[in-house]
């Protein structure tokens, strides 16, 4: 893995700081007497229940159907009652409450250790994939440690030295030497150490059984919507977990359907949302295809946080609608769906640094 020495430091910083924040929060962590070596975790932003609902409506069955672990997941930050993305994936990423903005960094904005940087050191695989910038605050928060997520040039830089296995998102620009205020060329040093893609047809054209490493950046900026969206979520998801499935020690892959959020922060039309949650769900189907034929498979499906306050009505013609409370996040807690072995540690209410720990520990046993 390339890192600095600064960064190293960091990281030993974290480590401290995680330890500190479980013992500190809730019951001691729990797990099964064989963990898994394969832990797939999605993360739906701004997915609270009633978009789920959209989605039922929209299709005669949902993925999510087969998860036998259901449970409610209470995502407030460290201060205050409602998350934004920032803070609701460091919980996830790090075991940990932090405010609102936060990459990977605690309360006192140090760096903390997350799931993937420990799947890394332990020689596992690890990804991120989401169809947002790749820079944007979910995936950042599993790959860099900065104290705001406005921070995304200097994201960039720290998670290509990271080093994950599989990249899979938009945000070229945030890499491009040409764009960046430093003329550090990161696509370069992309190309020199991944099979690097950046269409969706140079992706179907990727020899996956043979390649170890994959980036791929699909456009400047974000990705777009679902409906006009390619790759989707779940060739990328697909593509990652042939990549991630060479590693006999497993892999940590986590997978953001970005876009649910900002159609609440929209109040875009219900049309506009089933279409996200149902690309999402088909990512988890693939997924739960891949679990199929890898039964020590964990899949863990949650929200960073609601976004709207959406609720399904009828308009006065009879149709059924989008309607919203807000353009904003909300405090409800959120949905969470679980299945493979270790499931049962997520099931019934928790929270989003609960479910964090759990994962760092099933890494790490």
């Amino acid at each position: 893995m390339i890192r600095t020495r600064t960064w190293m430091s960091a990281v030993v910083v974290g480590v401290g700081l995680v330890g500190a924040c479980a013992s500190a929060r809730g019951t001691p962590t729990t797990i099964p007497s064989e963990a898994p070596p394969r832990i797939i975790l999605f993360i739906g932003d701004g997915v609270g229940l009633a978009y789920w609902t959209a989605a039922r409506f929209a299709a005669d069955a949902l993925t999510i159907d087969a998860f036998p672990v259901v449970g409610l997941v209470d995502v407030q930050p460290d201060s205050g009652r409602i998350p934004d993305s920032a803070a609701s994936a460091t919980a996830y990423a790090a075991g940990i409450k932090t405010y609102n903005g936060a990459i990977g960094v605690g309360p006192d904005s140090l760096p903390v250790v997350t799931v993937l940087e420990v799947a890394a050191e332990r020689g596992m695989g690890t990804g991120l994939v989401a169809t947002s910038r790749i820079t944007h605050a979910t995936p950042a928060s599993f790959a860099a440690h900065v104290p705001s997520r406005q921070m995304e040039w200097e994201i960039a830089r720290q998670m290509v030295a990271q080093r994950p296995t599989v990249v899979l998102g938009g945000g070229a620009g945030v890499f491009d030497g040409r764009l960046r205020p430093d003329s550090v060329d990161l696509l370069g040093l992309i190309a020199a150490n991944y099979a690097f893609v950046e269409t969706a047809e140079a992706l179907v054209a990727v020899q996956l059984d043979t390649v170890q490493t994959l980036f791929g950046l699909f456009g400047t900026g974000h990705m777009p919507p679902a409906a006009a969206r390619t790759p989707t979520l779940a060739e990328m998801t697909a593509a990652a977990l042939t990549v991630l499935d060479k590693n006999p020690r497993g892999f940590f892959l986590m997978v953001e359907a970005s876009q649910p959020d900002w159609r609440g922060h929209g109040n875009q039309s219900l049309e506009d949302v089933t279409a996200e949650m149902l690309d999402f769900d088909r990512a988890i189907g693939e997924a739960l295809a891949y679990q199929g034929r890898r039964s020590e498979t964990l899949i863990v499906v949650t929200s960073d946080h609601e976004t709207g306050g959406l609720a399904l009505q009828y308009d006065s013609t009879g149709t059924l609608h989008a309607a919203y409370t807000t353009g904003g996040h909300t405090a409800t807690m959120i949905p969470l769906f679980a299945g493979g072995p270790g499931a049962e540690l997520f099931g019934g209410v928790t929270s989003n640094d609960r479910v964090g720990r759990e994962l760092l520990a099933l890494v790490r046993r």
